[in-house]
């Protein structure tokens, strides 16, 4: 009985062994008595990277992206500018400006959307006080001449305007950031005696910009606006401070700045 049990039971499974093999034709024996080709896949070979094509698509967009800067884009800009710099606050209600303000920069780029700079700006302001006030109680000080310079390193982030209209993709707009020092000469004329006040006073400013193109890569047109904010050094000062409640003078010399740059780029 026990041998025949085992008959049937081996002949069972040879059936449903060939069953199996009707059913799913791809799954089967190969003639070299190995797994048929069609269940050998590359993903399961434990030496395979499975990455290997991702790792490629992305080397090669960099590439490419690289080949179109070096085609296409600008690598460094010198630029000349000449505007306005003006303030708010007590600063503002204090200070004649004497445009314009002069500009020098240096731009390298990075890739088409982003770029370094370094640059020196300086300007021209006034103040006149010809009452008496806290420092200068029996003799105003008259005429101040005011010399603002600073020097700056800026990061520029431009736009991607390619699936925009015609006239922004040439305008090239950017946004602009930048720290900054700046260093203030205030000259007593009136009261030649008087020793000049000069401080500096870290700053930092962010706004946005254009460039427009005189000739592609080589030369355009900027326009720059910035709001900054700064800590000058006699940003809290008292000697300017009116006297009694009603009097004339400033309580401080607290305020921001505004500044617009034309400027004349040159590209390479």
């Amino acid at each position: 009985m026990k041998k025949m049990r085992y008959f049937f039971r081996h002949i069972f499974f040879q059936f449903l062994l060939l069953g199996l093999v009707l059913a799913h034709p791809g799954v089967g024996y190969s003639q070299s008595g190995g797994l048929s080709s069609d269940i050998q896949d590359d993903d399961l070979d434990g030496g395979s990277d499975i990455f290997s094509d991702f790792n490629e698509d992305i080397l090669g967009a960099h590439m490419a992206e690289d080949e179109r800067f070096y085609r296409y884009g600008r690598f460094f800009s010198f630029a000349l500018a000449l505007g306005l710099t003006s303030f708010d606050g007590n600063r503002g209600a204090a200070y004649e400006n004497d445009p314009p303000t002069y500009g020098i920069g240096v731009y390298w780029f990075n890739d088409f959307q982003t770029s370094f700079g370094l640059g020196l700006e300086y300007s021209k302001h006034s103040m006149f006080i010809g009452e008496p006030v806290n420092n200068f109680r029996t003799n105003p000080p008259g005429f101040i001449s005011i010399s603002a310079m600073r020097v700056y390193m800026a990061y520029r982030y431009y736009m991607d305007t390619a699936n925009l209209g015609t006239a922004i993709t040439y305008s090239n707009p950017y946004f602009a950031g930048r720290l900054e020092y700046w260093y203030l000469t205030n000259k007593y004329v009136d009261q030649s005696q008087l020793a000049d006040d000069t401080g500096g006073g870290l700053g930092f400013s962010a706004g946005f910009g254009l460039e427009f193109p005189i000739k592609l890569r080589e030369s355009y047109i900027g326009v720059e606006l910035l709001y900054h904010t700064v800590n000058f050094f006699d940003k809290y000062t008292q000697k300017f401070a009116p006297i009694n409640d009603n009097g004339y003078g400033y309580e401080d010399l607290t305020g921001n700045v505004y500044s617009t740059m034309v400027s004349y780029v040159m590209s390479w």
